[in-house]
Formats: structure tokens, C-alpha cells, sequence
């Protein structure tokens, strides 16, 4: 199966397939948004390229990240259906080359159910693809980046106390990263022969933290980078004696780590829609809603409003913040750099939502940088629940009634109109089950009644849990 943004060399055909691998003999794939996979023979993968793919067992969507049974029984994966195997679709269009283990191929998969042959709901790279061929249905095309900040420790099995590999608040050091040069040059070198073009990697504020931002590319294409990126530095990193974690906020006093994404769409002229006609690019569009958004298209605007839309009461936010930890991250709010609210602003990185757009950068840049998400998030469903929200408010012609953060800023009276975004995973995946939400309505009941109940068990284990603060504040003086 075919998706846009295929990589350098990938075979269009199964002859093109038998003569790209002429000299191997086995093949690595993956799949799920905690990369799992397998290798095969040669013999067996193309054999299942030439058909409609192979069985996969259908656990992986019935097991939380540690191979935990979900606590509620699923429909695509239970007991009643034996744990079922499911048809693992191979992309061809995705095929790299893994430099680091001896230039095996690789390749990603799609699943679909046995029976009826339709997407499986919760496949992570299904539900971006539902959301990228609905903008194509509408003549557009999804194009993004993403931005990871990754503290870097000294690997040990035990992980606390971890000792970063270098000590201090240092974003944009050229000096801290001498200390480990080769694993820092690795990242972006083995990155490059991966196929996973990157923009820029450098130091992050934080002890031991770097950011590395991946090229803007299509939807698809940028959701396959980032997810193939945690694979690659925690594979660089084993080789080095490093432990990247892409964990959202790894210390209780310190800024966390984001995973910032970038969005645009192109029309069917290749032309950016979120930037403005030739007619108003000198002045700004006359009728924009607010001054924030007078170098934004009409376009980009409903865009905005509908992502805004989105946000509150937990909609679509577990899309973006998936995990217990990820909400300590947004705690701080502005203060650690991780706008926890329903606000934007032009280029401001105090709002969940930056405009960037001219004068600061050229016309065919105009793009939205959405803050909320952490480094945890699974970059098919962030994206997928970003450019669904922003084909929807197109769709309506939603219109962005919210003033921009400065509007806040400059008149603290007014801050208590600003909507925050829910404070717990719990919050969040309660509102996001209710029978009229905006989830509901974009994504489907199936994938909001599969994934909801993953969240459910997460949060279920959150609760049940002791941990080292409890016992450090009350063991003794309770």
C-alpha cells in the first residue's frame, strides 16, 4: 500500500522489491507507536509483499507498553477472539536501510482486519492516513515537523539518581557538546543514512537535554521520521552507554521536554494555503480577525479556530498529551515553557498555538506551531488529531472568536476568561468518552472506545500506585 511522502530508492513494484534485495537475506518491519517488529526471511517477506501481508498477532493492541493485558477487554484483541492474528499490510513506500545493524532492510506495516479487510481503528499509521486522505479529498495535502527534546543520561539499569551527561542549563552550547561528540554526531549522521532528514540538533536548556527538529515533509512521511528517531537514538544510544529518554518531564524542578509539531497545508497548486494572496501580502489581510493573524490566509484562520476548537475539556488533548506524565509537564505552565491553555499568538512561545508567519519568516513559511504536545506523544495520533481538528473548523468555517495571548498579557483582569486545558490523563479521557464529544464526532466510536479504555488502564495503574514521594512524606510522620 502506497502512501505520499514515500523514501529515496523505495520500489514501486514487486520486481523492484526482488532486485532491491538481491543481496540480503532477511528483512526487519515494524509497527505500533512503541515500535515493535520482527525480522523475517527473505523468501517469506516477499511473499507476503506480493499478496495482501502476512498475520501478526493482534496482542500488540491488546497490551499496554509493558506487555500488560489492558484491564477492560478489547473488540480488535481478547480472550473471545483468541488473541487473533491480524493482516500486517507491508509499505513498500517506507523501505530504509538500518545502518547500525549491518544495512538490514526495513520496512513499515498497516493492519487490516482478516475478515473484512478494512483498516484496524487503532493502527497508528491507519488513523493518520484517514486524516491525510480527507484533507486530499478537499484538494490539500498535510505537511509538518516535528521538534523532540531529549534528556541524555549515562545508561544504567536502575533508573534513578541518573547522571546526565552534562551538568547545567545550557541551550545552544557550542562547548557542552564536546563532552560526547560522537555519540552527539551520531544522532544526526546515522539519522541522515536512515532517511530522516534532519533541520537542526543542538542543546536544550536542562541538564544533559538536546532538541533535534526533523524536517518538514509530509504527514505521513514526518509521523514515520519521528517515531523511527526514538527507535534510532535509543539504538545510537546503546552503543555509546547513553539513555535518551523521551519522557515529558522527567525532574519535579526543571523545565520539561517537548515534542513541539508544525503544520501547513499545501492546495492543489503546491501553493502554501495558510499563506496569504499576492494581493495582501504587503499590507496583511484586511479582514482577519485579530492582528495576530493578518499575515494568516482565510484558510489557516478557520485552521486555527478549529485546532482551538478542539483543546478544551480534553476533546481531542489526549491525542496530544497521552500519558500520567505528560500533564506534570504542562503544570508550570508558561513559566517552564509549555503553554498549559486554549491561547495563541504570533510567533509567541507562551501560547499553545505560535503563528508563524511574514514578517518574521517568507510567505510560502506561514505555518502553526502547536506547543502542547510532549516528547511522549505518538506523532500518527497528534497529527492526525491536529489536522483533523484544522479540516474540520475549515469545513465549518469556524470562526476564532478567542483574542490572542498578548490580549491576556496586557490586561491580567482578563485572565481569568483563559480556558485551561485538563489538568490529569484522567480528565482528559473522561471528557474525551463522553457520547457527544468532538473525538467522537472526528476519530469514530471504535477508536475512542479502544483507545480510551488503554487510557482508562493507564490511569487505573497511576492510582494504584505507591510511589517514593508518598512513602518519603508519610511513612514516618502520618
Amino acid at each position: 500500500m502506497a502512501t505520499t511522502g514515500a523514501t529515496p530508492g523505495a520500489p514501486r513494484s514487486i520486481d523492484d522489491l526482488k532486485q532491491l534485495l538481491c543481496d540480503d537475506v532477511k528483512v526487519k518491519v515494524a509497527v505500533d507507536g512503541v515500535l515493535r517488529g520482527k525480522f523475517m526471511s527473505k523468501d517469506k517477506f516477499l511473499g507476503a509483499a506480493a499478496s495482501e501481508g502476512f498475520g501478526f498477532c493482534s496482542v500488540i493492541f491488546g497490551w499496554d507498553m509493558h506487555d500488560s493485558v489492558y484491564t477492560r477487554e478489547l473488540a480488535i484483541s481478547n480472550k473471545e477472539n483468541g488473541y487473533r492474528d491480524l493482516i500486517a499490510s507491508i509499505d513498500l513506500s517506507t523501505f530504509r536501510r538500518i545502518p547500525w545493524e549491518n544495512n538490514v532492510p526495513f520496512f513499515l506495516v498497516s493492519f487490516f482486519d482478516p475478515k473484512t479487510s478494512a483498516p484496524i481503528c487503532a493502527d497508528p499509521r491507519g488513523v493518520l492516513r484517514k486524516a491525510v486522505d480527507s484533507a486530499a479529498s478537499h484538494g490539500m495535502e498535510c505537511i509538518s515537523g516535528v521538534e523532540f527534546e531529549t534528556p541524555e543520561s549515562a545508561a544504567q539499569k536502575c533508573f534513578t539518581q541518573l547522571q546526565p551527561l552534562t551538568p547545567g542549563m545550557h541551550g545552544y552550547s557550542l562547548l557542552r557538546t564536546q563532552l560526547n561528540q560522537d555519540y552527539f554526531h551520531a544522532l544526526f549522521d546515522e539519522s541522515l543514512k536512515f532517511g530522516i532528514d534532519i533541520e537542526g540538533h543542538h542543546t536544550e536548556t536542562g541538564p544533559g537535554v538536546l532538541e533535534t527538529a526533523l524536517a518538514y515533509t509530509s504527514a505521513m512521511r514526518i509521523a514515520d521520521n519521528a517515531i523511527l528517531y526514538k527507535f534510532l537514538a535509543k539504538s545510537v544510544g546503546l552503543k555509546h552507554g547513553v539513555l535518551p529518554s523521551f519522557m515529558a518531564k522527567p525532574w519535579g524542578n526543571l523545565p520539561g521536554c517537548s515534542g513541539h509539531i508544525h503544520v501547513s497545508l499545501k492546495d492543489g497548486e503546491g501553493r502554501n494555503a495558510f499563506s496569504l494572496s499576492d494581493v495582501d501580502r504587503d499590507h496583511g489581510r484586511a479582514n482577519a480577525a485579530f492582528e495576530d493573524t493578518r499575515y494568516l490566509s482565510q484558510i489557516g484562520e478557520h485552521f486555527l479556530a478549529g485546532v482551538l476548537d478542539g483543546l478544551p475539556d480534553g476533546r481531542i488533548y489526549f491525542h496530544l498529551v497521552p500519558t500520567i506524565n505528560g500533564y506534570k509537564r504542562l503544570v508550570g505552565g508558561e513559566a517552564f515553557w509549555a503553554p498549559n491553555a486554549v491561547t495563541y499568538g504570533y510567533d509567541s512561545r507562551a501560547a499553545s498555538i505560535r503563528i508563524i508567519s511574514p514578517p518574521s519568516v517568507p510567505p510560502s513559511a506561514t505555518r502553526l506551531e502547536v506547543r502542547v504536545p510532549g516528547a511522549d506523544m505518538n506523532p500518527y495520533f497528534a497529527l492526525s488529531a491536529i489536522f483533523q481538528l484544522g479540516m474540520r473548523g475549515i469545513a465549518k468555517q469556524l470562526k476564532l472568536t478567542t483574542p490572542p495571548i498578548s490580549t491576556y498579557q496586557s490586561n491580567p483582569a482578563m485572565k481569568e476568561e483563559i480556558i485551561l486545558l485538563p489538568r490529569s490523563l484522567e480528565d482528559a479521557t473522561n471528557a474525551m468518552m463522553k457520547p457527544d464529544s468532538i473525538a467522537r464526532e472526528v476519530f469514530g466510536d471504535d477508536f475512542v472506545d479502544h483507545f480510551g479504555a488503554t487510557r482508562e488502564h493507564e490511569v487505573r495503574l497511576w492510582n494504584a500506585a505507591v510511589t517514593n514521594w508518598e512513602v518519603e512524606r508519610y511513612l514516618e510522620l502520618a
